[in-house]
């Protein structure tokens, strides 16, 4: 049976504010407060100026006072727009200045042009007034002069002038346009129908999810010297273009996206039979088929309609929200943030960590002859980290950017500090071990090189030095490794890696060879 409530009373508009938001990393769920009175019977309550992008079947509201929730309905408001903020009337202001100003100096030059006129067609002075003499001649030129020149400046003046006004005029048109772009949509209305057996106060809060919101995690890490762990400035980049202003609200960071959504995929029954074309004379047959199949729809939907009215007939404990914090993590921001409907996000700190971190140094000479200070940190797993950029600062200065992704992340958190031009590095190749013979049909070319480290700094260093030496990809090339100068030595990929420790004013060498074996009428490719 489906239930059909008619409302006879009028609707009363109220106010709303809004006070909490939940921002996920893909949409918002937004917290509005309504406090009113209501008459006893039924009431109609209205929230307006509300953005139209919300999700209609996200609403939800529940409240405080002795009255029942009868209905809830969503509607388009296409007439009233959001209340402009005082920014952008600020904005606004300044373009209605600016045009006026404009006008006001287009309007002095004109004058200037129209004297300019009247002076050229009054410049004949003889006629009938033939027997001036040469001094008043004189004073009529000189005033004539005097006078054109004068205006030739003026006009020149407010030229310039009036260019720099209607620059001035086009930046902050564009600003007000782009601001006032997210304004001049429509709005919409969310309608509560209430009832109450007598009069009474009524505290309702209004739940809903917008589109158009989110928030991308950023990170700075710092590093203060090489004995100090890591310091993790956990931020977000908070932004929303809804149209609604969220002034001083209770922001909360929520790891969940609801664009992903959250049921679990099912696996149904793979059938596999012969393709059999449709015959034509089948057509009428599966043409009320499918009649029948879009009545099924239609059915299944007043059903639903049927189903939610009885459910909205209940009372307003049915509409609290619940929200699943097992399986995200959220971070509730304890001091109020204002968060604009703009283009440009809002930068929310978040938490502050301290990881234990590991200090060494890394070089690769045979690319570049710098050694980089490296941080290997622990712990990370507890903050509940998300891919993002990371600003990089070693000792108060800023060094570098980087990307973290947890998901590639093993135990350890690898940060390069920058360079360290007190850890001096050379690599040559020794020509004494280095030589090309020909043995037959072969070609046999030695290779051997030589790395220096030297810690010119006052304090002792962990350093790894990496290089490398080629692998066969072709069974007629044959390569063989004579010594890796106490290198780990990784035979699928080639690369050489020492661990040294250098004391101040320390050097230390270290060396490796090896020899490349292959047919003498060919041509290696890659060697050095």
């Amino acid at each position: 049976m489906i239930i059909s409530i008619a409302f006879a009373q009028e609707e009363q508009r109220v106010e709303s504010k809004i006070t909490d938001v939940t921002v996920f990393l893909n949409k918002a769920q937004v917290t509005r407060l309504v406090k009113s009175k209501v008459n006893s019977g039924r009431s109609t309550l209205v929230l307006s100026g509300i953005t139209s992008l919300l999700d209609q079947q996200s609403i939800q509201v529940s409240g405080k006072g002795k009255v029942v929730i009868e209905g809830i309905s969503h509607r388009q408001n296409f007439l009233n727009e959001f209340t402009m903020p005082s920014k952008l009337r600020s904005l606004k202001d300044s373009v209605d200045l600016l045009q006026r100003q404009v006008m006001l100096e287009q309007s002095q030059r004109e004058i200037l042009n129209k004297e300019e006129q009247m002076l050229i067609s009054n410049q004949k002075i003889g006629g009938t007034q033939s027997n001036l003499t040469a001094a008043e001649l004189k004073a009529m030129a000189d005033f004539y002069r005097v006078r054109l020149t004068d205006i030739v400046n003026s006009r020149m003046k407010l030229d310039e002038k009036i260019k720099k006004l209607n620059e001035r005029l086009a930046q902050t048109q564009r600003q007000f346009n782009e601001q006032n772009e997210l304004y001049s949509r429509n709005t919409s209305e969310i309608v509560v129908a209430l009832s109450a057996e007598t009069a009474t106060p009524v505290e309702l809060e209004v739940n809903y999810v917008v589109a158009n919101a989110g928030w991308q995690p950023v990170y700075d890490l710092r590093a203060t010297n090489t004995k100090s762990p890591i310091q993790l400035n956990y931020k977000a980049n908070v932004f929303q273009s809804t149209g609604e202003e969220w002034n001083n609200v209770k922001l909360t960071l929520s790891t969940a996206n609801p664009n992903e959504g959250g049921l679990k995929p099912e696996l149904y029954t793979w059938m596999l039979d012969f393709y059999q074309p449709i015959a034509y004379r089948s057509y009428e047959n599966n043409r009320g088929a499918a009649k029948k199949s879009m009545s099924a729809p239609a059915a299944a939907e007043r059903m639903e309609d049927a189903s939610m009215l009885q459910e909205v007939v209940q009372t307003s404990a049915d509409y609290t929200s619940t929200i699943q914090t097992s399986l995200n993590t959220e971070f509730s921001i304890g001091l109020p943030y204002t968060v604009s409907s703009a283009n440009k996000p809002t930068l929310v700190d978040i938490r502050n960590h301290e990881m234990k971190a590991e200090y060494l140094y890394s070089v690769t000479p045979k690319l570049d002859k710098d050694a980089f200070l490296i941080a290997k940190a622990v712990g990370w797993e507890e903050f509940s980290l998300l891919p993002g950029e990371a600003n990089i600062f070693f000792e108060g200065t800023f060094v570098s950017t980087t990307y973290i992704d947890p998901n590639n992340i093993k135990d350890t958190l690898t940060v390069s500090l920058g360079r360290d031009k007190r850890v001096v590095v050379k690599r040559e190749k020794l020509k004494n071990f280095s030589s090309k013979k020909a043995i037959g049909g072969s070609q046999k070319d030695s290779y051997a090189f030589e790395i220096s480290i030297r810690n010119t700094k006052a304090e002792a260093i962990k350093l790894v030095v990496e290089d490398q030496v080629p692998v066969s990809s072709n069974n007629q090339i044959e390569v063989t490794v004579n010594d890796v100068g106490g290198a780990r030595y990784n035979k699928a990929t080639g690369k050489l890696s020492w661990e040294i420790n250098l004391q101040p004013a320390e050097t230390k060498k270290v060396q490796f060879k090896y020899e490349v074996k292959y047919p003498k009428d060919k041509q290696l490719n890659g060697m050095e």
